[in-house]
């Protein structure tokens, strides 16, 4: 019976009835699409797996909540996503801090107050591949420019020239951002 394919109404119901049998089955089922996800954010194995291994548990302490109302996949990927975000938000005060640091906050002064997560994770995916690259291994997942070398295939010093390549146009997204909501607000 291990090997049998339940229906996600049987998948609920033994979920919410605190079956592992039913638990399992529902987490190889959505495993890899959900890892796949978090690995969209992150490298690093062991935060994706830890991430996607929160976002299951809340599914399994929540799972009687779904209303079959959409997918279960789509119900699962929501749950992933927000642990997800819940986990970069808990590092955003170092992530604000890496694209902030050479800001000049006088000039700009409404810039952070507004600044959510999402709206700071959009800039950072309009860096080019390389530079945006590095910056989240050393801004978000921690790697030093050594690791991130050796990872990439590049030195140290480029490393730390990508780096310093994407909070230059992060600042530069971040000041046109502020001035677009500025005249946005004025009009």
């Amino acid at each position: 019976m291990p090997n049998r394919e339940y229906t996600e109404e049987e998948l609920v119901r033994g979920c919410a009835e605190n079956k592992r049998t039913f638990q399992e089955a529902l987490y190889r089922r959505f495993f890899a699409t959900m890892i796949a996800m978090c690995k969209r954010y992150t490298s690093d194995e062991e935060v994706a797996l830890t991430i996607c291994n929160d976002g299951f548990l809340k599914v399994f302490k929540n799972i009687q909540s779904f209303a079959f109302k959409g997918s279960l996949e789509g119900w699962i990927r929501r749950i992933v996503y927000h642990t997800l975000a819940d986990y970069f938000r808990k590092q955003s005060k170092y992530l604000q801090f890496m694209v902030f640091e050479d800001y000049d906050q006088a000039q700009n002064p409404e810039v952070v107050p507004g600044l959510y997560l999402e709206d700071l994770m959009r800039l950072i995916e309009q860096l080019p591949a390389t530079s945006e690259r590095v910056f989240r291994m050393y801004a978000i997942e921690g790697y030093n420019h050594r690791e991130i070398g050796e990872q990439l295939g590049m030195s140290e010093n480029t490393s730390k020239w990508h780096l310093a390549n994407a909070r230059k146009k992060l600042q530069y997204l971040l000041k046109k951002q502020s001035k677009d909501y500025v005249r946005g607000n004025e009009g």
